[in-house]
């Protein structure tokens, strides 16, 4: 497994150290957007600049996402395999739930491209969807 890891680290241009082996294997393991805090958590004891360095690093390379989900935190997910540095093809769908306050990509549900006025240039799209997701729906 630790091989495969450093397949993926390496194939978007990242030297594969300790720490950020971990990480990618932690966020392998996740079913949602998590956040710093979580991975904090989750590799208990470590060093939480480090992590957010490891996080923005894995961003600015295109192998993790993050999302503005309202919750105050930015939350962190693996990226689709043909993001790239500076340019993510991640223009799904996000979805937040108000029971569980969980954070998923909803990838299948494609962000509608918007027309904007003249004189306008976007910079980000993001699309959150805020509910009840399927685990807590009874």
């Amino acid at each position: 497994m630790i091989r495969d890891i450093e397949v993926i680290l390496t194939s978007k241009n990242i030297n594969p150290t300790a720490m950020r082996l971990l990480v990618l294997e932690f966020l392998l393991k996740q079913s949602s957007a998590i956040s710093l805090t979580d991975v904090e958590k989750g590799l208990d004891p470590s060093d939480r600049v480090t992590l957010y360095r490891v996080l923005k690093k894995f961003e600015e390379k295109g192998l993790v996402h993050s999302i503005d989900d309202g919750s105050g935190a930015p939350k962190y997910a693996l990226c689709a395999a043909e993001c790239k540095a500076g340019h993510h093809h991640d223009l799904h769908v996000h979805f937040f739930c108000h029971a569980c306050k969980e954070t998923s990509c909803l990838p299948k549900s494609k962000i509608p491209q918007v027309t904007l006025p003249d004189g306008f240039a976007s910079e980000e799209v993001n699309l959150i969807v805020k509910g009840t997701c399927n685990k807590c729906v009874h």
